[in-house]
């Protein structure tokens, strides 16, 4: 396992532990884009970490190659004197850099496929994290709208349930019930225009009775008094 898996777990089991506490979405993303900044920082330092160690081996390489180099001109040297002697410890000396030139051929070897797998996952996370930025804006307000969007769903289950529509129904009587006293409150009481209707009709009725007191009596009236 990479150490860039590694570190996407640890992201991930965090990512999930904020979202069963349920936090607010803006921190939430922004808790998540820092977790991403502080694993690329990793991933830098152990890359950094692992170059370092490669640009050793590579002066070590450069060393014993040197060295085996030497001791097989001593070795040529010895021949040319007639000492196969001593050329023979010579490249028995040459030997013994030379395996250990293979061994840090190979070492050097496994730390390139590490560096090269470390700028891999560094490549990955920047533009992971470059797109997370980018979108955090948007993700804040999609986060936002869906939760505005479940209530909104949930005050409509509520609308929808017996017990909703008994309370409206019940709203909906007592209003007309209201309305209904409202009306009564006047009900065969007349209006100012009926009374002053009516009122002119009584004057008239009382001034011909006044003027029928105000009339003489007549000959036959006369006569019975």
């Amino acid at each position: 396992m990479g150490i860039f898996t590694r570190f996407r777990d640890i992201i991930s089991s965090n990512i999930n532990a904020m979202l069963d506490r349920a936090e607010d979405p803006e921190k939430l993303i922004k808790l998540m884009i820092r977790e991403m900044e502080d694993t690329l920082v990793e991933l830098k330092a152990a890359c950094a970490g692992v170059m370092a160690d490669s640009k050793k081996v590579q002066r070590q390489l450069d060393e014993v190659a040197d060295r085996a180099k030497q001791w097989e001109e001593k070795a040529a040297l010895a021949v040319s004197k007639g000492r196969d002697d001593l050329a023979r410890e010579a490249l028995l000396e040459k030997r013994r850099y030379t395996r250990r030139e293979d061994s840090l051929n190979d070492e050097y070897a496994e730390l390139s496929i590490i560096i090269e797998q470390y700028h891999d996952d560094i490549r990955q996370l920047e533009e992971k994290l470059k797109s997370a930025r980018d979108k955090q804006r948007l993700l804040v307000q999609r986060h936002i709208h869906a939760r505005r969007k479940i209530r909104a769903q949930q005050d409509i289950r509520r609308m929808d349930s017996n017990d909703a529509l008994f309370k409206f129904e019940e709203l909906e009587s007592r209003i007309d019930r209201m309305e209904t006293e409202a009306d009564l409150v006047n009900f065969g009481k007349k209006s100012n225009l009926e009374e002053q209707l009516d009122k002119l009709s009584v004057d008239d009725e009382i001034e011909a009775e006044l003027h029928a007191l105000k009339r003489p009596p007549t000959t036959d009236e006369n006569q019975t008094v």
